[in-house]
């Protein structure tokens, strides 16, 4: 017996850990919220002492702890608010939605939803004027599931003061029609703030209890660590009020963004929150956009959507987004940027080539939703990793081209979508996740649809482009080592070995040696957190 023992020794049926040379491991030894020992049960046996606890899932699977290398959980809970109108496809059912919901209100209150898919109109631009005559003078805004834009109705444009165009520097937009009326389509963060600063504002106790929600549902799904893309409102009274509670269920990573508006001062500023945190959270990393979105029209595409559209960088003059990426470059700080269009990918790799240096802070491109070839055999040469979504296609893309974010790009774009196998082959790190709360949250379904290239729930749909599907390993070290990398932190994480920091995920089954159907049903029986048991399935 040795004289420091393991506080939690796991046993399973099997070890993933995802690091190489340990072949056939059963169990992990854990020591202050360290790896201490991975190999067989006989192995662990000087690791045991007194204080030990031991805990056997026979049959099991243990792989380092699941993470989501983007997402957005506090400022998502906000989004949040209201009817869920992820499962609503028409406008009928989503006149259904709001009759319900307008039943429950009291005097006063807005009518509030999110989740909601521009695909609701089909081919039609996207307007408030079906929905007037049922909402009448409440106010209403409801969220699309982008989380790019959103619908105002006429009550809820007049009380934030808008009755034409604004103009914003941006590439935010108020839509308005032939006359200049506003449509109540509000695109990108401006434009929908506007109508944010008129809401009514939740007690800060609720929203906390939502966020705890939240990241305990998180948890019990798998994840272990979040790599949250923003830091709105910068919520350090909110993470404080919840750790004086007990611990965050998962990790989080913050990554603050980086926008057009700020100046040196406000990036210095950013600069000195990092590593600055909690127990379980840190400000890490900063993020950026190029772009905002293809369904939207407010993409930077090489050339115009079909509408005429998706044309520009949200930075008026690119250069200053060059310069921003050089200031935290070179202060050591790893960048995420968004760029969803094939010009803004193009210009975010050229970016990353210039700024790249060995041995220095990683950086990443979120989304790269269409991909030519010369794009694909540009990702490794620049360094930066693919963090990518793959729900994103799955949940909101037709194979026959029939939804708004096809349609826009014409068939020839709309046929490079999601390029995640070919990335993959071309030596690209890939760091998934779910981009909560555009696209759910479980990481095995994700990882199911990114084999299957569909919606592992919906069978009978064709699947987008199946040549980009992913193999079930390549799936998980998407969510492990992958993500890792892409958060600059493969040397603590990611993987299991000896050295590590203790974030583990059991499955009841092996993820490598089962059907994605049946990964999507398989068991959390727990979830370890820097060695302590954050979820454990009863029964």
């Amino acid at each position: 017996m040795t004289d420091r023992p393991a506080d939690l020794i796991l046993t399973a049926g099997r070890v993933h850990t995802m690091a190489g040379g340990i072949v056939g491991a059963t169990a992990v030894a854990v020591r202050e919220g360290m790896v201490v020992a991975v190999g067989g049960e006989g192995d662990m046996a000087g690791f045991t002492g007194p204080g030990t606890r031991s805990l056997r899932y026979p049959g099991a699977t243990i792989v380092p702890g699941l993470s989501d290398a983007h997402a957005h959980p506090l400022s998502g809970a906000g989004f949040a608010v209201g009817m869920d109108l992820r499962a609503v496809t028409s406008l009928p059912e989503l006149r259904r939605e709001l009759t319900t919901a307008l039943a429950g209100l009291e005097p006063g209150d807005w009518l509030r939803g999110w989740g909601l898919d521009p695909n609701v109109w089909g081919l039609e631009r996207v307007t408030s004027a079906p929905l007037e005559d049922l909402v009448g003078t409440v106010p209403m805004f409801l969220r699309f599931f982008d989380a790019h834009s959103a619908l105002a109705n006429s009550a809820a444009l007049q009380a934030a003061g808008i009755s034409g165009p604004r103009t914003f520097p941006t590439g935010s937009r108020v839509d308005v029609d032939s006359d200049g009326i506003p449509t109540g389509h509000l695109l990108e963060a401006d434009a929908m703030q506007l109508v944010f600063d008129v809401l009514p504002r939740e007690p800060i106790e609720d929203h906390v209890n939502r966020v705890k929600r939240l990241l305990a549902d998180m948890a019990a799904s798998g994840l272990t660590s979040s790599q949250v893309m923003d830091f709105l409102e910068e919520p350090f009274d909110l993470l404080r009020l919840i750790e004086t509670e007990g611990e965050l269920p998962v990790r989080l990573r913050f990554s603050p963004w980086i926008e057009p508006k700020h100046t040196p001062e406000d990036w210095a500023r950013i600069l000195e929150w990092q590593g600055t945190g909690g127990r379980r959270w840190k400000i890490h990393g900063v993020k950026f956009f190029l772009d905002g979105t293809i369904d939207g029209g407010t993409a930077w595409l090489e050339a115009p959507d079909t509408h005429g559209q998706s044309t520009d960088s949200v930075w008026s003059d690119p250069a200053d987004y060059v310069a921003a990426m050089r200031f935290f470059a070179e202060n050591g700080i790893g960048t995420a940027t968004h760029a969803i269009g094939d010009a803004a990918i193009r210009f975010a790799l050229t970016t990353i080539s210039q700024l790249r240096v060995p041995g220095g802070p990683v950086h990443r491109i979120e989304h790269a939703e269409t991909l030519p070839d010369d794009l694909v055999d540009s990702f490794p040469a620049s360094g930066a990793i693919a963090s990518m979504q793959p729900t994103h296609c799955t949940h909101f893309v037709h194979a026959d081209h029939t939804d708004n974010w096809s349609e826009r790009l014409g068939p020839a774009r709309a046929g490079r979508a999601w390029r995640t196998r070919a990335l993959a082959e071309a030596g690209v790190t890939l760091a998934l996740g779910s981009d909560w709360p555009v696209a759910p949250f479980e990481p095995l379904a994700i990882m199911a649809d990114a084999q299957l290239r569909r919606n592992v729930a919906q069978p009978d749909v064709d699947p987008v482009l199946p040549e980009e599907s992913l193999t079930a390993l390549q799936a998980l070290e998407g969510y492990t080592i992958g993500a890792a990398v892409a958060a600059g932190v493969a040397h603590t994480e990611g993987s299991i070995s000896v050295g590590k920091i203790a974030d583990l995920t059991i499955l009841a089954a092996d993820p490598l040696a089962i059907s994605p159907e049946e990964l999507a049903r398989t068991a959390i029986l727990a979830t370890v957190v820097g060695g302590e048991i954050q979820f454990a399935a009863t029964g």
